[in-house]
This record gives structure tokens, sequence and C-alpha cells, in this order.
């Protein structure tokens, strides 16, 4: 019975994430990921000491913790990776305006 309770909750939690309308952020993923993970390796365990339901509810609980707070890690650093990026592209766009300014000063001085 654990077990068919076990395989129906992984079930809803699959269904769950891949049934989102908009692509799941990192965060999500991170979650999704641990969740799966923790109650897998929740339930193997458990079920070396008999309680193979628990074991995966544990493991999900604590794999969804876990998931959510490396995916926010990473999805905070792509933020601050997009920003990098900008502001390097915004300054390459300026000195390409300063050259062309420059190129076109000394096209007016040499006339």
């Amino acid at each position: 019975m654990k077990q068919i309770f076990t395989t129906i909750f992984l079930m809803f939690l699959a269904i769950t994430f891949t049934a989102c309308s908009e692509p799941l952020t990192t965060r999500e993923k991170g979650a999704g990921i641990g969740t799966l993970t923790g109650a897998g390796l929740g339930a193997i365990i458990g079920s070396a000491t008999g309680n193979a339901g628990a074991g995966a509810g544990i493991g999900a609980a604590v794999g969804l913790i876990g998931g959510a707070l490396i995916g926010d890690q990473m999805q905070a650093r792509q933020k601050q990776d997009q920003a990098v990026q900008q502001q390097l592209q915004a300054q390459q766009a300026e000195i390409q305006r300063q050259n062309q300014e420059l190129q076109q000063l000394k096209a007016q001085q040499q006339r």
C-alpha cells in the first residue's frame, strides 16, 4: 500500500512540474529535482528499515528544501551574470560610438 502511495505521489509531482504553461525557473527545477531525488533515496533507505513510504516522504521534503535552496542560489548567479553581460554590451556600444566619432573627426581634419 505504501509503495502505491509513493508511486502516486511521485507521479503527481512529475505531472505538476511538467504541466506548467510557463518554463520552470531554475529554483523550481532545483526543487523538483531535489524532491524526486530525495524521495527516491529516502525510499531506498527507508526500505532497508522497513519504512519505504516514510523514507520517501522524509526524503522528498528534505530534497525539496535542499533543491529549492540550491536552485535559488543558481538563479541569483544567473541574474548576476546577465547584469554583467548587459553592462559589457553597453560599454562595447559606447566604445564603438566613440570610435566612429573619432573617425569622423579625423576625416574632418584631413579636409
